[in-house]
């Protein structure tokens, strides 16, 4: 198969496509709107679910599992939840197939194998997380109760594209109960934070923390709070929300504890949640017309180790000197991969690993040997330096952490470049079409958000927590406003 991508100037929608395929990280797959995570993808993932799984059980969380179906009777007790997401579940009706005796050899469902009550397949878990909590918390001693799952849910959705959207995906949600408003409004802040911090140390991805508009906001929540990242098509997306559901889910299930006043009270509750949806944030921020561009933090492999050779006698040689340099690079930590297959050319390997965003690429052949010398490439700007031999472990280390950096600095730019200040509706609307974050007064209203929707396809994608209070009055009605919101068009 040809490797070469379609350029993001020509059609980026293309370009994402055919990378996410021919960098081995996924495909579509036998069922409609669901894909297959390759061992590559799935190893991204697997790297950014050890991080945040650290993250998470170092702010008091621990992991539990819940069931993959819920009881419709269940899933509507919370009413503005169940509405929010009925158009997007799958539902299970019976409970068994039979021999189809019209047609030979094929199954039919078993028209008296009905279930007496349908199961929803969880768009998201709130409710048999939260009728569980019922028999879990009694006492103001069982709070807080911190989990959280790691998990797949199933979201019907008719278009669909890798990663970003797909009607089966992987999540982790977490779900707390809490004695106080207070306590709940802060974990959801703690978790907002959790996210923007992976996002931006470990994904390089620079993100804006803010809360949703009401018509943005977690279906069955007071408030969501939310980090926005911006792709390199101008496009914002989503990557990860936390929400406070005050008492909603409590009192929909009945969850209450003994104060230590010896009242009866209702619990505050938190969700949130990060989904494999940031693996297609990641290609889109960094990865460029060559293929992927991963950061050093989340790459499967951090450097890949090429020799150049002519006979079995130099790969000898060449092997004795890199198992060396492969031994001290796994001492310090950092992923290597031999590459010494017979099956490729060198030139081959070096366009599959600068396809699949290997970070960094040395090559060695037998005149390095003679030097001492190795060739070291790095994936972020395909500079290529040489370097000895006894300095490769100190260079590489340093290496790393200049391309991770490297990577958020030139996404910093990027969002600084594409981020518009507007005061009038003839300024929104040539910044939309530029592409990017808007920042523009809004008179707070839902009917207005909604006919800027209309107009432009853009949404409020948050009201940052940084926003400076400030007069001003909307960029469509004219109306008072008080701080500036971010808009962009979005996954």
């Amino acid at each position: 198969m040809s490797k070469k991508l379609t350029k993001r100037s020509e059609d980026y929608s293309k370009w994402y496509n055919e990378l996410v395929v021919k960098a081995d990280l996924a495909e579509n797959s036998a069922v409609r709107g669901c894909m297959v995570i390759k061992p590559y993808g799935f190893a991204i993932w697997e790297k950014m679910q050890a991080e945040l799984d650290r993250m998470f059980k170092e702010t008091g969380h621990e992991n539990a599992y819940f069931p993959l179906f819920v009881p419709k009777s269940l899933f509507e007790a919370e009413e503005k939840n169940a509405e929010g997401f009925a158009k997007e579940c799958a539902v299970v009706t019976h409970y068994r197939l039979q021999n189809d005796p019209d047609n030979e050899g094929k199954l039919r469902v078993d028209p008296e194998a009905k279930l007496e009550e349908e199961l929803v397949v969880r768009p998201t878990s709130e409710a048999i997380i939260w009728n569980t909590y019922k028999g879990w918390i009694q006492s103001y001693r069982d709070l807080p109760l911190l989990i959280n799952q790691w998990a797949n849910v199933v979201r019907w959705e008719m278009r669909t594209r890798l990663f970003l959207r797909t009607a089966e995906f992987l999540w982790q949600e977490g779900h707390t109960a809490h004695a106080t408003r207070t306590e709940a409004i802060t974990e959801a802040k703690q978790m907002q934070n959790v996210y923007a911090e992976f996002a931006e140390n470990f994904m390089a991805m620079p993100v804006v923390k803010g809360v949703k508009s009401d018509s943005e906001r977690f279906a069955g929540a007071e408030d969501t709070y939310t980090i926005e990242a911006l792709m390199q098509d101008g496009k914002a997306l989503q990557a990860g929300t936390s929400h406070f559901l005050g008492q909603n889910f409590a009192k929909a299930f009945d969850v209450k504890y003994t104060s230590k006043e010896g009242k009866q009270e209702y619990v505050w509750a938190t969700s949130w949640g990060v989904s494999t949806r940031l693996i297609g944030g990641l290609i889109m921020t960094h990865s460029d017309d060559n293929g992927l561009v991963l950061p050093p933090k989340l790459a499967p492999i951090q450097i890949v180790i090429v020799p150049i050779y002519k006979n079995d006698e130099q790969l000898e040689a060449i092997s004795h000197k890199v198992n060396a340099i492969v031994k001290d690079l796994r001492k310090k930590g950092i992923s290597v991969k031999f590459d010494d297959r017979d099956t490729f050319r060198p030139g081959a390997k070096f366009a599959e690993y600068e396809l699949k965003g290997v970070p960094v690429r040395i090559a060695i052949g037998n005149r390095d040997l003679e030097k001492g010398t190795l060739e070291i490439a790095r994936r972020d700007t395909l500079e290529k330096k040489t370097v000895a031999q006894d300095e490769v472990i100190t260079y590489v280390e340093n290496l790393l952490e200049e391309i991770q950096e490297n990577l958020f600095n030139k996404a910093i730019e990027y969002r600084k470049e594409y981020t518009t200040v507007v005061n009038d509706f003839k300024e929104f609307k040539k910044a939309i079409k530029k592409g990017g974050f808007v920042s523009a007064h809004w008179d707070g209203t839902e009917e207005t958000e909604d006919r800027i929707k209309e107009y432009t396809k853009a949404t409020i994608r948050c009201i940052p927590n940084e926003a400076i209070e400030e007069e001003g009055v909307c960029v469509l009605t004219g109306n008072p406003s008080s701080k500036r919101v971010l808009f962009a068009k979005a996954y």
